[in-house]
């Protein structure tokens, strides 16, 4: 059973799965970083210094507070700042995989229009060749 189990997480699917959810987490960390601490405050500067992190609306009489950590202690609150910066931190995402994914799709193509050396022919292309060229001798 150990043994089947080695070859089965071995495998190279599930070693790259491994990979990609690593460099995933990487990558979210740094777009993160990038929404939060680069774009957000460019927003907020052109806004006025609005933090969209720090809007939320009290869903009941007993939040006072004027932050949201604190009004989250106080009760039950819509942290809608903090789900327009999630929003936006997805769409920043998902352009920058779509722009990946576009550059690697170009590559390809661009590989496939232009090979660099003709495929080499097969054992039976070669035979049948053979014979061609010995039947243009008889």
């Amino acid at each position: 059973m150990l043994k089947e189990f080695r070859d089965f997480a071995m495998k190279g699917n599930v070693v790259d799965l491994a990979v990609g959810v690593i460099i995933g987490a990487a990558f979210g960390a740094i777009v993160s970083s990038m929404v939060g601490d680069i774009i957000m405050p460019i927003i907020g500067a052109i806004t006025g210094g609005l933090d969209f992190s720090n809007y939320f609306t009290g869903l009941s009489k007993a939040v006072t507070a004027t932050n949201l950590a604190d009004s989250k202690k106080q009760g039950a609150v819509l942290a809608w700042g903090s789900f327009l910066t999630l929003t936006l931190n997805f769409i920043i995402v998902a352009f920058v995989l779509f722009s990946v994914i576009r550059f690697m799709n170009k590559l390809k193509r661009n590989d496939a229009a232009n090979p660099s050396e003709p495929p080499k022919p097969t054992r039976e292309q070669e035979l049948l060749t053979e014979i061609r060229d010995l039947l243009k001798k008889a």
